[in-house]
């Protein structure tokens, strides 16, 4: 359960109101790509390399083409002419491989397509598939960052010198130097492990061509639907206005479906050359070895402290991995990582690099947290380590470290500049609802009896709503409203959310605000769901155009009533005159006289009672939390059980506590995953040992811990709401808060680190070699 959570001004911000999207899906009724099915589909299905590295030396396609039921065989000469795929190049002077829509010549990854069977139906394209004679000439594999951009590693791609996409260093005062002169200096070697996002709905793409009007339309399982408009018109060089791009109900995002991939460029090419609806579902293991993956990176971090343990320097080589083509999104994980190692700490002085390295395997990219887990996870464990060597409490070196709350705004070793924050409070809350004294004690006492248990903490934070939203709001005659937003739903509860900020500025109630969102068509450009911006960017534009329609309804008003407008002020369903209740006119009736027009309207207002807007603050806001885990490892079989985990987070406003809880519990479920079952493994040729729900371990829902959350309010002064972002916390906090415990369970036995996931296997060997 939540306590603490701020209670609002606002007679809808603040209510934990069940979602309104729940129940059409929890029946049945929900509408995925895979459900729409116009007449005349037909179903695309690719050849997809089986090695790592190879060279085409041979593609003969002729009896697939003759294969019953094939409307279409393409391969990469075919769609060599599109531009490439896009990428945002934050890095300065990035150096980016070809990413090919199909493989002509050379495959870079396992999974890479080299040929389209077009057919009537999916199982005629597969069966053609098979028809299809393909020769490889193998090539060396470079799967893991670290040995890919070592000295002596094969070039996979000529233009690009040691497979190094960037590298990026970021100094703050002499770091050298205060490592030199510190009183202690700890360091860790932290391998964090490739994950998978296992979203519930594999990627889909339907697309369709009109040739009457040239118009072709995309349905597509994705977060970002203006974002793959604009590359899917760019590469098939049409105009936007020509192109749209639906998103209807996704199940599931976190983050890998920002988009866009060479699917939906392929399904959009194809549907306009056939003039044929084609429709692609991935399976499950196509989705597995395609899907964009994340982590993995390598970081060697140093910690420098003072006697008392103050920090004095951080120092820090990463090296990520991107994958043998660079998604769009692919350099921020990376830049997260380095950015934000400070963490909740005052860093005076710290040096840092993060290298990008091309590897033989799927791109890896964004995945809930992108790039923030991996820095969290690094600062934690040398807070921990850190501790140990000087014999102070965990708790103790955090409260000595953490940026003090008069502080902000606080910039950051790195350069980041937080907007506000009580780190100091959130720590507290999380050490008193645990009863961290209390643990302390039962963990002395239960050692005693020969228990493995321990203690671990975390601080973290957590940036989101980077960039903009736009957010578009109309008042029907019927007094109902229509809010329209950039931002694309694909679990988040936007419909009620939304319906929630617009009905508190409007003074109607939720049910009279209807939600559009997931349709390049249906309203102004916006920029998507994703990086926990949806309410402080989404949120904020809507709020934004909220009051700009009220106050043309309040001018609208104060004319039908005869009344001065500032006389006139905004009640429930519409407005009165201050003072006289019975002097009231409803939201229709003002939008019935905003419509008609003419002398229903003040002198300078225009017809209709309709706004837009776009959002963007100056930059991003901060989240932050702290965690209390408690662990118990089963001696005989290396088990991991959570016995206690408590966790603050503040989010500044909230506007749905209930919704922001099931993100928090949904991030929960993530995070576990990572520190104790989930790894994308690959073997030394490159190929995925992991691509099956059989071989990659994600939580089962007995499997996620009881939690206890807590709430801290500090609102963000970078938009009108006051509002941080919530969906990320579970992945980044997690993870370290269940290993520092894990790792204090341990400590006794001289194991001072371990890497994730932190199987039953791993720790039984762990035990065991400790034991020797």
């Amino acid at each position: 359960m939540t306590h603490g959570a701020q209670h609002a001004d606002g007679a809808w911000i603040g209510r934990p109101l069940k979602r309104r999207e729940d129940h059409r899906l929890l029946v049945g009724a929900g509408r995925y790509v895979d459900d729409i099915c116009p007449p005349g589909c037909a179903h695309v299905v690719l050849l997809r390399s089986p090695h790592a590295h190879a060279r085409v030396t041979g593609l003969d396609v002729e009896r697939a083409r003759r294969a019953r039921g094939v409307v279409a065989v393409v391969t990469g000469v075919d769609v060599s002419h599109l531009a490439p795929m896009p990428v945002n190049r934050i890095m300065p002077g990035m150096r980016v491989p070809p990413h090919p829509i199909l493989a002509d010549k050379l495959v870079h990854a396992a999974g890479t397509p080299v040929a389209a069977v077009v057919a009537d139906s999916v199982y005629a394209a597969r069966d053609a598939i098979d028809l299809i004679d393909v020769t490889y000439e193998p090539l060396p594999a470079l799967p893991e960052p670290e040995g890919a951009v070592a000295d002596g590693a094969p070039r996979l791609y000529p233009e690009i010198e040691r497979n190094r996409s960037f590298t990026r260093t970021l100094r703050e005062g002499d770091a050298a130097r205060a490592i030199a002169g510190a009183a202690r200096v700890v360091s860790l070697r932290v391998v964090q492990q490739r994950l998978s996002a296992v979203a519930m709905e594999p990627r889909s793409v339907l697309a369709t061509f009109d040739a009457s009007t040239e118009e072709l339309t995309l349905w597509t399982s994705c977060q970002a639907p203006f974002r793959v408009r604009a590359e899917v018109a760019r590469l098939l060089d049409l105009p936007e206005s020509r192109v749209r791009v639906i998103a209807p109900d996704v199940g599931g995002g976190f983050g890998v479906k920002t988009g866009p991939y060479r699917e939906e460029v392929l399904l959009g090419w194809l549907a306009r050359r056939l003039v044929r609806p084609v429709k692609w579902v991935a399976t499950r293991g196509e989705d597995q070895i395609t899907t964009n993956h994340a982590r993995g990176s390598v970081c060697e971090g140093e910690l420098a402290v003072d006697a008392d343990g103050h920090i004095a320097a951080l120092r820090a080589r990463i090296t990520s991995p991107l994958g043998a083509s660079l998604m769009n999104a692919a350099p921020g994980s990376p830049w997260n990582h380095a950015r934000l190692l400070p963490g909740c700490y005052v860093v005076p002085a710290s040096d840092i690099t993060v290298t990008g390295a091309l590897t033989t395997t799927t791109p890896v990219s964004a995945y809930r947290g992108a790039g923030r887990p991996e820095a969290c996870f690094v600062i934690e464990r040398l807070m921990d380590t850190a501790a140990r060597v000087l014999g102070l409490d965990p708790a103790e070196i955090r409260r000595r470290n953490l940026i003090p709350a008069d502080a902000f705004p606080f910039k950051t070793a790195t350069g980041q500049v937080y907007d506000s924050g009580n780190y100091q409070l959130a720590l507290e809350t999380a050490l008193t609802a645990a009863d961290y004294a209390g643990l302390r004690r039962a963990q002395a006492a239960r050692r005693e009896r020969g228990e493995i248990v321990g203690i671990g903490l975390a601080s973290y934070v957590e940036p989101c709503a980077l960039g903009w939203e736009s957010g578009s709001i109309k008042v029907e005659r019927s007094g109902r409203v229509t809010a329209i937003t950039g931002s694309s739903a694909h679990g988040q509860g936007h419909e009620t959310t939304f319906a929630q900020i617009v009905a508190d500025h409007l003074g109607v109630t939720p049910d009279d605000v209807v939600v559009v969102h997931g349709d390049t068509r249906s309203g102004p450009e916006g920029f998507g769901t994703f990086g926990s911006r949806s309410v402080a960017l989404g949120g904020s534009a809507l709020q934004r155009v909220a009051v700009d329609v009220r106050e043309k309804g309040r001018r609208i008003a104060a004319r039908l009533l005869e009344a001065a407008v500032p006389d006139v002020i905004g009640v429930s369903g519409g407005f009165q005159v201050t003072g006289v209740p019975q002097r009231r006119v409803m939201w229709r009736e003002v939008a019935v006289a905003a419509y008609a027009g003419g002398h229903a309207l003040p002198a300078g207002d225009t017809p209709g009672l309709e706004a837009t807007t776009y959002f963007q603050p100056e930059t991003e806001v901060w989240t932050f939390g702290a965690i209390v885990c408690a662990v118990r490892i089963e001696a005989e079989t290396g088990r991991l059980v959570v016995e206690r985990l408590v966790w603050v987070d503040d989010a500044g406003t909230v506007i749905n506590p209930l919704l922001a809880e099931g993100q928090l519990h949904g991030s929960l479920a993530q995070g576990l995953g990572q520190a104790l079952l989930e790894a994308i493994v690959y073997d030394g040729d490159g190929q995925l040992l992991t691509g099956t729900l059989m071989d990659y371990a994600i939580p089962r829902a007995d499997e996620v811990p009881h939690v206890l959350i807590e709430k801290t309010c500090t609102p963000s002064p970078r938009n009108p709401l006051g509002a941080k972002g919530v969906g990320e916390a579970g992945c980044i906090g997690i993870p370290p808060a269940i290993v520092n415990a894990a790792v204090d369970a341990l400590s006794p036995l001289g194991i001072t680190h371990l890497d994730m996931p932190l199987t039953p296997a791993r720790l039984w060997a762990a035990l065991r070699e400790a034991k020797r």
